[in-house]
C-alpha cells in the first residue's frame, strides 16, 4: 500500500437517479476507509435522501448537467481541499470498492499516471452494447493519440490532479471521459490500464442514463474535432519532436538502407506520401497516405512520414505552388505573391487552387519518386 499517498486520494462518486444502488455503494466505499464525496448531478428521485442517510459528504446542484460536469466539479472541490488525486467510481454498483487497492498500488509504479480500470471485454455477461462502445472508443483514441489502451470507457479511474485538474474541456457529459484521456495523452501524461472486476446485474435491474442516439452523436462530434486537431497539430508536433539524430538514423536504417524492400517500393512510398501531403485534402493527408500505401503494398510508415511535408512552415509554399500551377495550366495571371498567400485569398478562386493543387501534388510526388530512386541507386547497398 502507498501509505504516503493514502490521505491524498479522494473517492468521487458522480450520481444521477441511482437511489436503489447508493446505499450499497456507500457501504462498500466506507469499508475502504478513504475520504469519499458523492456528486449529485441534479437527481429527481430519492437519491439525495439516500446520500444524506449514508452520512457521507456530498455536492449537489440542479438541474442535471452531465457526468463530465460532475467530475470537473469534483476536481475543483478536491483541489480546494488539498487532495492530489481523484478516484472516480460509478454509482450503479458495477464497480467493486476492493479494487481501489489496485489503483493505490498502481501509484507505486508511476505517481503521475492517469489510471483507468480495464474490464474483461470477453466476459460472457458483458452487454454487447458496452463491448461495441469500448472498441469504438479504443479505435478513435488510438487514431487521435497514436497510443493503445485496453479499455477507454471505464468510469473507474484515478486522476492526478496536478496534471489533469487545470485542463480545459469541451464536453460536460459522457464525452468528457474520452476527451480527458486524449488531452492527457497529448500532454504527455502516462495513461495505464488497471485490471478490475465488474458486476453486471440482470438486464431488468440495470440502470443506465446513456442515450444511444443523442450521446453517440455528441461523442461523434467530439471525436471529429479531436481527430482534426490531432491531424493538423498534434501529429506534426509529435513528428518534429521525434526528429532526434538517433531516431532519424534508426528510421533510415529500418526503412531505407537496410530494408528488404526494393528501390522502387521505397521511392514510390515517398512519392505517394508527398502527393497526399500536398493534395487538397487538408486534415486527411496522413490517413489517405496510409490507406492507399496499404492497398498498393508500399511502405506505410514512409508514406505517412512523407505526407508530413504539409507541416505549418511549409503550408505557404504549398499554397503558393498550387495556386501558381493552377494559373499556369489554366492560362491565368497570378495575382498573389508568397507574402500575401493565405487560405482566405486562395478561396477567392477555389477551382484554380484545387486543380492546381492536384497537379502540383502529382508533379512533386513524381519528382520525389525520381530523386529518391536515383539516390537509392547511388548510395544504397545492392540487395
Amino acid at each position: 500500500m502507498l501509505k504516503s499517498n493514502e490521505s491524498k486520494i479522494l473517492i468521487v462518486i458522480p450520481v444521477y437517479n441511482n437511489e436503489t444502488t447508493v446505499p450499497s455503494v456507500a457501504s462498500d466505499v466506507k469499508a475502504m476507509m478513504y475520504p469519499v464525496v458523492f456528486v449529485d448531478d441534479g437527481s429527481t428521485d430519492g437519491t439525495l435522501r439516500k446520500i444524506k442517510e449514508s452520512g457521507l459528504p456530498y455536492l449537489h446542484y440542479s438541474p442535471n448537467r452531465g457526468k463530465g460536469y460532475a467530475i470537473r466539479k469534483a476536481f475543483g472541490y478536491a483541489r480546494d481541499a488539498g487532495y492530489d488525486y481523484v478516484l472516480t467510481m460509478d454509482a450503479d454498483g458495477q464497480h467493486k470498492a476492493s479494487d481501489i487497492c489496485s489503483f493505490v498500488e498502481g501509484l507505486q509504479d508511476d505517481s503521475e499516471a492517469l489510471l483507468v480500470g480495464a474490464r474483461d471485454l470477453n466476459a460472457r455477461n458483458m452487454p454487447g452494447r458496452n463491448k461495441f462502445a469500448n472498441r469504438f472508443s479504443n479505435f478513435w483514441f488510438r487514431v487521435e493519440t497514436g497510443k493503445k489502451l485496453q479499455d477507454t470507457q471505464s468510469g473507474f479511474r484515478l486522476y492526478p490532479l496536478r496534471s489533469v485538474g487545470g485542463m480545459r474541456f469541451m464536453s460536460r457529459r459522457y464525452g468528457f471521459e474520452v476527451e480527458v484521456l486524449v488531452k492527457s495523452a497529448w500532454k504527455g501524461i502516462p495513461i495505464k490500464n488497471i485490471p478490475i472486476s465488474v458486476y453486471y446485474p440482470p438486464q431488468a435491474e440495470r440502470i443506465s442514463h446513456f442515450k444511444p442516439f443523442r450521446d453517440f452523436a455528441r461523442i461523434g462530434c467530439l471525436n471529429a474535432v479531436l481527430v482534426l486537431y490531432a491531424l493538423l497539430v498534434y501529429s506534426p508536433w509529435r513528428f518534429c519532436r521525434a526528429l532526434t539524430k538517433e531516431n532519424v538514423n534508426r528510421f533510415i536504417r529500418e526503412n531505407i538502407t537496410q530494408t528488404e524492400e526494393s528501390n522502387h517500393t521505397v521511392a514510390a512510398s515517398v512519392g505517394l506520401g508527398v502527393f497526399f501531403g500536398i493534395a487538397p485534402i487538408w486534415g486527411y493527408q496522413m490517413v489517405a497516405a496510409g490507406i492507399v500505401a496499404h492497398f498498393l503494398k508500399l511502405n506505410k510508415v514512409l508514406s505517412v512520414i512523407s505526407s508530413n511535408i504539409s507541416i505549418p512552415p511549409m503550408i505557404p509554399f504549398i499554397l503558393y505552388g498550387s495556386f501558381c500551377t493552377g494559373a499556369w495550366i489554366l492560362g491565368r495571371d497570378v495575382h498573389l505573391d508568397l507574402q500575401s498567400i493565405s487560405m482566405e485569398n486562395v478561396s477567392k478562386d477555389l477551382f484554380q487552387y484545387v486543380f492546381g493543387a492536384c497537379m502540383f501534388a502529382l508533379a512533386c510526388g513524381i519528382s520525389f519518386y525520381v530523386i529518391t530512386y536515383v539516390l537509392l541507386l547511388i548510395f544504397r547497398r545492392k540487395l
